[in-house]
């Protein structure tokens, strides 16, 4: 069944999965969220309309388009958390 879906968010996340090891930053599922949450923001939407396993093949040639300004948006996004993280 076709399904809408933002690709953008997929690579988002798979480029904090990543880069969020080499970085010194909580990795809990608040914080992670948090870094996508401010990536995403400032990155543009990219939807397309697929099938759900041809969204996943789809996404690994997309990603290579757009991975420069994904890992700049995911690094400030962590940079961000980091500093003001919202829990002890």
């Amino acid at each position: 069944m076709p399904q809408l879906k933002n690709y953008m968010e997929e690579v988002v996340f798979l480029i904090i999965r990543d880069i969020i090891k080499n970085m010194k930053v909580c990795t809990c599922k608040k914080c992670s969220l948090d870094i996508a949450a401010i990536a995403l923001n400032d990155l543009p939407p990219k939807y397309i309309v697929s099938e759900k396993g041809e969204l996943y093949s789809r996404i690994d040639g997309l990603k290579q388009q757009f991975e420069v300004d994904v890992i700049t948006a995911v690094t400030k996004a962590i940079t961000i958390v980091k500093n003001n993280p919202r829990h002890e």
